[in-house]
Order: structure tokens, then C-alpha cells, then sequence
């Protein structure tokens, strides 16, 4: 629960971003998700030559979903830090994290992977159906768009934002022509775990919002 303080602080932080970006392309519910990541980074190159790229489904599927319960699946607990933990406890979504399970790295070593390949390929069953959420490792999202096009999973929603130089930008890329899936990406080399949480957070803010009109 925010405290007084702590609202009044982020409202005017939300004003000085409206006031500093203007005008923009995003409707009405893709600007508060693109607005929160902003907000979580202070990089108002997520509007800009990195901008937030939303599958026309994505939004409205994620929400359904979220409502509903679904698991949240994420490649490193930096994006469960990013959290907020009372959204999942209210509609009883289960998060899931395996990267530092001890049997992954025996896995990832024996397949010759990546951990994050292999802790996406062992939450297949949590994926289908929920939403999945890459905010560290390309190699994740790599995977998830390889289990989609195998027809092993459909998930509600992929949030894919890694960061980094090797193949973050590609593998976001790749993920930006999926049919078979609603997304949300963006372009070039940043992202992040504390965008791909504000993601979720920003969406669990639409279901609230939504609620209360």
C-alpha cells in the first residue's frame, strides 16, 4: 500500500514526464505502461529511438489473463524485486522464477544452454497460458519465441525487454514479428528488469482502473 508521501511523490513524477515528453503516438492504455517504465528508469528514450512496441492484442490479453489468475514467469528475480507483491497475492497469480535452481545449471551444462534457455524450457507448463516476463537474459526470450514456434506453448503475453549487447536487440527484433503471440518489446539495447516489473505493475494498474469505472 503507497503511502501518502510516497503517492504524492510518484504523482509529480508522472507530471514532470507528461510535461517533458508532450505529445506522443500511444492510446490511452499503452501510455501508462510506456509513462510507468519512464517512471521505474527515468529514461524517456523508451518513447523515443527505444520505444515500447505493443502487439495489438497485447494489453487486453495480459489483463484477461492477470484477472484470471494466470502464473507470471520471469528469467531473474531482479524482476520479481521490481514487483509490486500485493497485485499477485490479489488475483492469486503464481511467479515464477527457476534460474537458481541447482538442477538448472546440471541441465544447462548437459544440453550445452544457457541457464536462462533451459529455466524457460522447464516452465513450459506455467508459460502456456500465463504471461512471461525477460527483462535480463536474450537467450530466454530466444527460447520462448522457439517454444512458441514449436507450438509447445501459447502464452497471454510475452513481455521480452532484455538488456545488454549481445543479442538483446536481436532477439527483440525477432520477437516484434511474432504472430503466434501477443508481446510486448522495444527497440535496441535497453531494457532492463525494473522495466519488464513496471510492465506487469502498469498492467495491474489498467485492471484496477478498469474495476473501478
Amino acid at each position: 500500500m503507497q503511502t501518502k508521501k510516497g503517492q504524492s511523490i510518484e504523482d509529480a513524477s508522472m507530471k514532470m514526464i507528461e510535461e517533458e515528453i508532450g505529445s506522443h503516438s500511444y492510446n490511452e492504455k499503452e501510455w501508462p505502461i510506456v509513462r510507468r517504465i519512464i517512471h521505474s528508469t527515468a529514461d524517456f528514450d523508451f518513447a523515443d529511438k527505444n520505444k515500447i512496441i505493443f502487439h495489438k492484442d497485447a494489453i487486453e490479453s495480459g489483463m484477461k489473463a492477470l484477472k484470471n489468475g494466470c502464473s507470471i514467469v520471469v528469467d531473474v528475480n531482479g524482476v520479481i524485486g521490481g514487483l509490486n507483491k500485493q497485485n499477485p497475492k490479489d488475483f492469486g497469480n503464481e511467479i515464477v522464477c527457476n534460474i537458481s535452481k541447482s538442477e538448472i545449471m546440471e541441465l544447462a551444462k548437459k544440453e550445452g544452454k544457457t541457464r536462462s534457455q533451459v529455466s524457460m524450457r522447464i516452465a513450459k507448463s506455467e508459460i502456456d497460458g500465463g504471461i512471461v516476463a525477460i527483462g535480463n537474459a536474450p537467450t530466454a526470450l530466444q527460447e520462448v519465441i522457439k517454444m512458441v514456434k514449436e507450438g509447445i506453448v501459447k502464452p497471454a503475453l510475452i513481455i521480452g525487454i532484455p538488456v545488454g549487447f549481445i543479442c538483446a536487440a536481436e532477439s527483440k527484433e525477432e520477437l516484434s514479428k511474432l504472430d503466434e503471440a501477443p508481446f510486448i518489446t522495444n527497440l535496441g539495447r535497453k531494457g532492463g528488469s525494473s522495466s519488464a516489473s513496471a510492465i506487469i505493475n502498469a498492467i495491474f494498474k489498467l485492471i484496477q482502473a478498469e474495476s473501478a469505472s
